[in-house]
C-alpha cells in the first residue's frame, strides 16, 4: 500500500512507521497516489494566531469573539475539549470555560496571514478556491508532471510549510470531490490528513448523519429529521423524484450526495458576494453616540477586508436587531463603489439616521456588496464633498501606520464612544 511520511515526505511502502525518519505519522492508503482534490483548514485560525504572537497564551483555554452577548469567533483546542464552540453565544462559552481568556478579533492580522497561506497554496496549482481567510479548496489535477510529486506530498508539504515559516497547523482532507474532501478535512483535526478514496465512498457514507453535509443547518435538519431522513442510508431509500418534490432543489443536491456524488469544479474565480461585520452589545443599547462608535469600527473593520482582498462595494448595509429580536436592514447604492470606511461610515450613518427608531437595539452589523475589483473603486470623488478626497489620503496613510505599528497605532476619536 502506497505510504507517505508527514514528517520528512519519505514516500514508501506500508509501514507503521517512517523506514527514514522513524516518525510514526505516517499516511497509508490504496490510493494516495491518484486523488487531487483537497480541502486544507487551518487549525483554529485566530487563536492559533494569538498563541503563536502571544506564547503565555500557549496552554490557557482562548477564546476569540466579542463581548458577554457576543458570539464565539473561534476557539483553541483546549476550549473546545470543554465543549465551546464557534458562533455560539458568548455567555454560554464562558459558563462551560470560565477560566478562558477572551480576545477581540483583530481581522488585519489574521488577512495579512491568510494572503501568505495563499500564496503557498497557489504555488502548487492556480486552481484555488477560497471559503474564507482559513479555509479553501485545491485541485491538483495534473500537477505531478510539474512538482515530480503526486498531490499528497505536495499537500504534506503545504501544511509542513505552514508550520515551519509561520508556525500555524492546518489540516487537510484528500478525496475525489469537493464534498467528501471537506468532510475528510475534519475527522482528524487538529493536524490532520485525511482521505476518502473512491473505493470507500459508499461504505464511509453509509451510516453517517446527514448533518455532515456542508450547508445543512438546523432547519434543513429539522425538516429531514421530519421525513425520517437521519443518515445517508436514510437518504439511500428514497427516489430522486421523491426528494425533489419534497425538498426541491435541496433534494436534487441531496441525492447526489447521498451517493458521494458532487460535480462541482474547483473555482479559482468563485465571486465574494459580499463583506460584513456585526456586533451583539453586552447591554441593549439606544444611545445615538454608542451607536456612531460601533458603526465606526464596523466600518473600519469591513474597510479592512475588503483593502485585504482588493474589493470594493457598490452596496453599503445597516443592519440592526431590536431588543424584541426583529431585524431591520437598510441599503443604499453609491455612485462609486468603495473600499473607504470613511465612504462606508457616512453612507451606514446616513442610513441610520433614516431608520424609524424603536430602540434599544442589541446588535448592529455594517456590510458592502455588489463588489467589484479596487481598481474600479472610489474614483470620482464628491463635488458635495470637496474634503472627502484629503479625507481619502488621509486614511491611506493611517492604514500604512497600522500596518506597520499595530492596529492600536491609531484610533479615530469616534471608535472610542
Amino acid at each position: 500500500m502506497p505510504s507517505l511520511c508527514r514528517s520528512c515526505l519519505t514516500q514508501f511502502d506500508t509501514g507503521a512507521r517512517c523506514p527514514a525518519c522513524r516518525s510514526p505519522r505516517v499516511l497509508s492508503h490504496d490510493e494516495l497516489n491518484t486523488l487531487s482534490i483537497a480541502h486544507m483548514d487551518c487549525d483554529a485560525f485566530y487563536a492559533s494566531v494569538e498563541k503563536r504572537d502571544n506564547p503565555e497564551l500557549r496552554d490557557k483555554p482562548l477564546i476569540i469573539g466579542g463581548g458577554r452577548r457576543g458570539v464565539v469567533s473561534t476557539a483553541c483546542y483546549i476550549a473546545r475539549i470543554r465543549g465551546v464552540r464557534s458562533a455560539m453565544p458568548m455567555f454560554q462559552a464562558l459558563k462551560l470555560c470560565p477560566d478562558a481568556v477572551v480576545l477581540k478579533p483583530r481581522m488585519e492580522i489574521y488577512a495579512r496571514i491568510s494572503r501568505e497561506i495563499r500564496a503557498m497554496m497557489e504555488e502548487l496549482t492556480p486552481d484555488v478556491e477560497p471559503l474564507s481567510l482559513d479555509e479553501a479548496f485545491l485541485d491538483l489535477t495534473g500537477t505531478e508532471r510539474l512538482h515530480g510529486a503526486p498531490p499528497a506530498v505536495m499537500l504534506a508539504r503545504l501544511v509542513k510549510r505552514m508550520q515551519d515559516e509561520l508556525g500555524l497547523t492546518g489540516s487537510i482532507g484528500l478525496s475525489h470531490n469537493k464534498f467528501l474532501a471537506k468532510v475528510a478535512s475534519d475527522l482528524d483535526k487538529p493536524r490532520g490528513f485525511s482521505i476518502i478514496g473512491r473505493a470507500e465512498t459508499a461504505d464511509f457514507l453509509h451510516d453517517r448523519p446527514v448533518s455532515l453535509i456542508w450547508g445543512v443547518g438546523h432547519a434543513t435538519r429539522t425538516a429531514l429529521d421530519s421525513a425520517g431522513i437521519r443518515t445517508f442510508s436514510d437518504l439511500l431509500r428514497w427516489e430522486r423524484e421523491d426528494l425533489t418534490a419534497r425538498f426541491g432543489s435541496m433534494g436534487e443536491r441531496l441525492w447526489h450526495l447521498a451517493r458521494g456524488q458532487d460535480a462541482r469544479r474547483v473555482s479559482a474565480n468563485a465571486p465574494v458576494k459580499s463583506i460584513s461585520n456585526e456586533t451583539t452589545f453586552s447591554e441593549d443599547t439606544a444611545s445615538r453616540d454608542i451607536l456612531d462608535g460601533h458603526i465606526w469600527r464596523l466600518s473600519e473593520n469591513v474597510s479592512d477586508r475588503a483593502k485585504a482582498k482588493r474589493l470594493a462595494g457598490r452596496v453599503v448595509t445597516l443592519k440592526l436587531k431590536r431588543a424584541d429580536f426583529s431585524t431591520l436592514t437598510r441599503r443604499l447604492a453609491l455612485r462609486d463603489a468603495t473600499q473607504m470606511a470613511d465612504t462606508i461610515y457616512r453612507t451606514a450613518t446616513h442610513l441610520m439616521d433614516q431608520v424609524d427608531h424603536k430602540a434599544p437595539y442589541r446588535l448592529i452589523g455594517v456590510g458592502i456588496s455588489h463588489l467589484v475589483a479596487e481598481d474600479s473603486a472610489d474614483l470620482s470623488g464628491d463635488l458635495l464633498d470637496p474634503e472627502a478626497r484629503s479625507r481619502g489620503l488621509a486614511e491611506r496613510a493611517s492604514d500604512e501606520i497600522r500596518r506597520r505599528f499595530g492596529s492600536d497605532a491609531i484610533i479615530k476619536g469616534r471608535a472610542l464612544r
